[in-house]
């Protein structure tokens, strides 16, 4: 391996700033802010929006979020559309009995 072209590979907390969970790991990220951690060291801290903790995945609970309106626009193009089940139709007349 080339010397000096790989990236470090520490210790870093990420905290889910949705949750305020935070979790300790390994990773190449680099961060300009620090945290002390439950061991009474200090790690570089990375702040992400979701985790396991708050992704609607993981928690079962599915949110829609739509901030640009692009569901109702469609709504409001298409219409609200349900799938109606096809009736049933007969099926072919069955063949005279021979006499």
């Amino acid at each position: 391996m080339k010397p000096d072209i790989h990236p470090a590979y520490r210790p870093v907390v990420f905290q889910d700033t949705a949750s305020d969970f935070r979790f300790l790991t390994k990773s190449t990220i680099e961060t300009t802010e620090t945290i002390e951690w439950e061991d009474g060291n200090t790690y570089p801290l990375a702040k992400v929006e979701i985790s396991s903790q708050s992704h609607p995945f993981y928690t079962g609970k599915q949110i829609l979020v739509d901030t640009t309106g692009r569901v109702e626009r469609f709504r409001r193009r298409y219409g609200q559309t349900t799938t109606k089940p096809k009736p049933a139709t007969e099926s072919a007349e069955a063949p005279d009995a021979e006499v």
